[in-house]
């Protein structure tokens, strides 16, 4: 999976949100000062070609509609982060963000809750 520009994952955004829609309905929905049509309408070409979106025609118009999931999408962008910035560990990363992003006390709870979950599901599917 490619990786996508800021630009082309605000579009992104919007129509993972929206599920399908005309590049008017992306415009509408971007924060001010909107983007020009054109420039949108590149965008969304751009992510064709890197197989993000696909269309279907309607009239003179296309739809556009996600070829990947939201949670597909991020998947793949953590791995890499994982990979580029962690040494290729989750364990660094956690570590990471427990100590500089100034988790309070109940996220970090909230955090252990989840994984302990996760470490007896996999246990019991042994």
């Amino acid at each position: 999976m490619k990786e996508l520009t800021k630009a082309e994952e605000q579009v992104m955004q919007v129509l993972w949100d929206i599920e399908r829609g005309v590049v008017a309905d992306v415009i509408e929905r971007l924060p001010d000062p909107k983007p020009a049509y054109n420039t949108i309408s590149t965008i969304v070409r751009i992510l064709e070609k890197k197989q993000m979106v696909g269309h279907e025609a309607d009239g003179r118009s296309h739809i556009y509609y996600p070829l990947i999931s939201k949670k597909q999408y991020a998947k793949n962008f953590l791995r890499r982060m994982v990979k580029g910035y962690f040494a290729d560990s989750y364990r660094e990363m956690v570590s990471f963000f427990s100590r500089n992003e100034n988790l309070d006390i109940e996220e970090m709870e909230q955090m252990m809750k989840i994984l302990q979950t996760e470490i007896e599901n996999r246990k019991t599917k042994k």
